[in-house]
């Protein structure tokens, strides 16, 4: 039997717009739809080989439910302007996939999908259809098939009555009773889905249960007959329209036949929106002849020079002393930035053009490297020089690693991890990935360097041919990524002040903090590490004595063991494996009503807080400063906020007594104090500010409490 395959696009385009994040090319256009729209047309096909195809769109305009009803659909916001821009392309995309694309004026997709349903089984054709719409379920048959690709469910007439609980010919009947909320059209007031089916099995169609309103109880019986009037015009709302006048506007089958890709326009397509594993899948499958697309930029090594000599240091200096910017890189013997010394410099002042200075490599061709101490000695000036311009990636580590030595790092004007930061927060901001993503560049990974795992080595071990290859690229690979993503902020304002006025300030300003760290009460710690060990122990065995056994108190195997095996306490989840789970959530809920899973939740705060600060905390003092360095991390969350991390001294617990105390072990040295400042009511003044509440403004314009304005006012006393 042949096969008629139909997309719902107006679905299609909203599932693939949110299916997505925000992807983006180097030119900052969105591509999140088309992406996830080319996709799923792919998949589909690959799913259901047909003989005839289309893509079909409400066209635009109003319809006959519009004059029918003028708040159908009144409740849906306007398309959401990143998606209106991928309009066009998605068009183009899908007429270059093979696919044609229908719009009927005055009608919607679905009724002129069920409109070639219907005209494809007179005809003896079997008809797909893809979409996430419940309202198309009404045209299921043996000849109809309705499929949604985002959850892999497939709907015949057996899987639309186990769904929805009544067959295909009584969905609109069940949806005028629920309701469709999406397009705002209204059913009978607390009549859910479950109600709906039971009064369609039991009285057998939507006419039967009006002329038994009647006879309907209680307060949805009630509900029910004030609907009463309503109900034709929903019912006719959720009916896909079939009739013989719309029969004759869409196109024969005929005209429908599937036909090639077009490999050209996509090979186009594909390259203009940036679509690389697209692209390499099309030429995959090119004829030899074919001439092969761009290939990555591949890097410019021959440029690349490793200094090892003072004549060729010299005259690196003087090429830095007259560049209007310079990208700089350090390599270093650790991650962690006040531990970290320096393995070697890199430069870049143009590009393709870029040296590494090995300066502490071990290796057997690192005998001609020039001297730590008197090349840092030479590089000084400019290194520290406010005058000579710099910019890197992630520049406040390699400001760490030359302050270990003694330098402060000057000159600091562009940072490629914070422009990648600012431009699109939501993405990956490591040097591979945004050379990958803006640059079309694949880069060396250290990975491929140094290695992984137990075998890694040290970037010193590395020999100074490989070593240069590496650090001389990620110096030429940040400046070339200034060149691309500074143009962006710099046009816009709005991520230009966000940029230089807030996000390089700030990073001098963590660095500071970084550097200077937090001093930490030892002695405090160990007192209340003991005395959260003697508590344990006394829950350890008061969990026991409830149990009537030992356990591990750590151990969820036998935790699941004794609650659920042993005292048959309610299972609410499950792991992934089927087991009972016994995470937090189901511990909370259990504890409520048992004594035993109480106690373990009490066992496994303060154990928590025992090994994650009371002793952690003390063994991360730096012995050189006393303090305590954790490092901040600018570009992590997407909402602005920082990130502690290597230790984390956000998430300290203020709400129970014992996290209070450990709150209290962060001391200030002697005639210093601690200051805690935070916006005052933030979210309230913003909510004035929106709302332009007169109460609100008057209030805080006046300096007053705005609890007791509020409650005065809602009270009428005096304040």
């Amino acid at each position: 039997m042949k096969t008629l395959l139909l997309v719902d696009g107006s679905s299609y385009l909203y599932r693939a717009f949110h299916a997505l994040p925000d992807l983006r090319t180097s030119r900052g256009e969105p591509t999140g739809a088309l992406r996830g729209f080319i996709s799923m047309l792919r998949v589909l096909r690959q799913q259901f080989p047909a003989d005839y195809q289309a893509v079909v769109f409400d066209a635009p305009g109003k319809t006959f439910r519009d004059d029918l009803y003028p708040d159908y659909k009144a409740h849906r916001p306007p398309m959401p302007e990143d998606l209106a821009r991928q309009i066009a392309p998605i068009r183009e995309a899908i007429d270059a996939l093979g696919w044609p694309l229908l719009e009927i004026e005055g009608v919607e997709a679905d009724d002129v999908i069920g409109t070639l349903a219907r005209a494809a089984e007179k005809q003896g054709v079997r008809t797909v259809i893809s979409s996430g719409d419940k309202d198309l379920a009404q045209l299921v048959n043996e000849h109809v098939l309705l499929v949604n690709t985002m959850s892999n469910e497939r709907l015949d007439r057996a899987g639309v009555i186990a769904k929805f609980g009544v067959p295909p010919e009584r969905i609109v009947d069940f949806l005028t009773l629920v309701g469709d909320s999406v397009d705002n059209v209204p059913g009978v007031d607390k009549v859910g889905p479950k109600t709906a089916a039971k009064w369609l099995q039991q009285y057998g169609s939507l006419d039967a249960i009006i002329a038994h309103a009647g006879q309907i109880e209680g307060k949805v019986g009630e509900n029910l007959r004030r609907a009463l009037p309503w109900l034709p015009t929903a019912r006719a709302l959720l009916t896909v329209r079939t009739d013989g006048e719309l029969a004759q506007r869409v196109p024969p089958l005929a005209a429908l036949a599937v036909r090639a890709p077009d490999t050209a326009r996509l090979r186009e397509l594909y390259t203009r929106w940036e679509f690389r594993s697209f692209l390499r899948e099309l030429n995959a499958q090119a004829p030899a002849a074919e001439p092969p697309p761009p290939a990555a930029e591949a890097a410019p090594a021959s440029k690349y020079e490793t200094v090892t000599t003072a004549a060729q240091l010299d005259a690196w200096l003087q090429r830095i002393e007259a560049a209007e910017l310079t990208a700089l890189d350090t390599e270093t013997t650790a991650l962690d930035p006040l531990a970290a010394r320096l393995v070697g410099i890199s430069l870049a002042v143009a590009p393709g053009q870029a040296c590494y200075i090995p300066l502490a490599h071990r290796t057997a061709d690192a005998g001609g490297q020039l001297p730590l101490a008197e090349t840092l000695q030479k590089l000084r000036p400019w290194l520290e020089s406010e005058r000579h311009a710099k910019v890197g990636q992630h520049l406040k580590y390699d400001a760490h690693v030359l302050a270990n030595h003694g330098i402060r790092l000057g000159g600091i004007a562009h940072d490629t991890l914070l422009q990648s930061y600012v431009l699109e927060a939501h993405r990956r901001h490591d040097l591979d990935d945004l050379a990958q993503r803006h640059l079309n560049r694949k880069t060396i990974t250290y990975e491929e360097v140094c290695g992984k795992g137990a075998s890694q080595i040290g970037f010193d071990e590395v020999p100074l041919s490989r070593a240069t290859a590496y650090a001389a690229e990620d110096a030429d690979v940040a400046l070339a990524l200034h060149q691309v993503l500074w143009p962006r902020i710099a046009e816009d304002a709005r991520l230009r002040y966000v940029y230089a006025e807030i996000e390089m300030p700030v990073s001098r300003v963590l660095f500071e903090m970084e550097r200077h760290g937090v001093l930490i009460d030892r002695e405090r710690l160990a007192r209340q590490s003991a005395e959260l060990a003697q508590r344990m122990a006394e829950l350890e065995a008061k969990a026991h004595a409830l149990a009537g056994e030992r356990f591990n108190l750590g151990s969820p195997k036998q935790i699941g063991e004794i609650l659920f095996e042993k005292l048959k306490l309610p299972v609410s989840k499950r792991t992934a494996s089927g087991a009972p789970s016994t995470d937090e959530e189901v511990l909370e809920k259990l504890a409520l009503d048992y004594p035993l899973p109480k106690a373990i939740l009490e066992y496994r705060t303060l154990a928590k807080l025992k090994s994650t600060y009371c002793d952690k905390l003390p063994a991360s003092i730096d012995p050189r400063t006393g303090r305590v360095h954790t490092s901040y991390g600018q570009a992590v969350a997407i909402t602005g906020r920082l990130a502690s991390s290597e230790p984390n001294l956000q998430n300290i617990p203020i709400r129970t007594p014992e996290g209070r105390r450990i709150r209290e072990a962060f001391i200030a040295p002697p005639g210093h104090r601690i200051v805690s400042v935070d916006y005052s009511q933030i979210e309230l003044r913003i909510m004035a500010h929106l709302s332009g509440d007169e109460g609100l403004l008057a209030a805080f314009a006046a300096g007053e409490d705005i609890h007791r304005a509020t409650a005065a006012e809602v009270f009428g006393v005096p304040a």
